[in-house]
């Protein structure tokens, strides 16, 4: 649940004098969407914020940064069937993100398995999983959720076009930095500060 951005978006409708359905209606979406944005259940997407934010006459960034502030600790997984890269990725994302909750895999399937039970936020994935593929992983886990932020990790940079046809976010090269991890972080329009990822 994320209340400060529930109640700052209760608010600024109510400031600006608008109900649920007339801030609905400016947006084109139910005022039940807009009813569980504010009772903290949803967080609206990277692509309806900046139209909410047109409509409240507020700047972007200051609902991003309050949408990030989530109550909630976000689920990041790793999947490499390379036991010490595993482990030392692991280890990476656990300094740059200390707040979120990191699980390694290094079988695509208990990773899938992971996903369906768990909101995952963002998922590094390796792109050559022995016999199986992280393409397809990827693929699969945004059919999960396709609100997950997908960033592949491979040692070939040859690789790179492969990963761009998906719907991956980012694209990091081994071995996975905190520099590395940080920087593909700024790229998602989010920011994981919840994770403890700095401004």
């Amino acid at each position: 649940m994320n209340t400060l951005f529930a109640e700052t978006l209760r608010r600024l409708r109510t400031e600006r004098g608008l109900t649920q359905k007339q801030l609905g209606s400016k947006m084109f979406i139910n005022n039940s969407t807009v009813a569980r944005w504010e009772n903290g259940t949803r967080l609206p997407d990277a692509t309806m914020i900046p139209r909410l934010a047109k409509c409240l006459g507020v700047d972007a960034n200051t609902l991003f940064d309050f949408a990030a502030e989530s109550d909630d600790v976000p689920n990041v997984i790793m999947v490499d069937d390379d036991e010490i890269i595993l482990s030392h990725g692991v280890n990476v994302l656990e300094e740059v993100m200390p707040k979120a909750t990191i699980t390694g895999f290094i079988w695509p399937t208990e990773a899938i398995e992971y996903a369906k039970v768990n909101r995952v936020e963002l998922a590094v994935l390796d792109i050559e999983l022995g016999t199986a593929s992280g393409l397809e992983l990827c693929h699969t886990l945004l059919e999960i959720n396709p609100s997950t932020k997908v960033v592949f990790l491979t040692a070939y940079p040859e690789y790179s076009l492969d990963a761009w046809k998906t719907e991956a976010r980012g694209f990091m090269l081994k071995p996975m930095t905190p520099e590395s991890v940080k920087e593909q972080l700024k790229k998602l329009r989010i920011p994981f500060s919840a994770g403890g990822v700095e401004a």
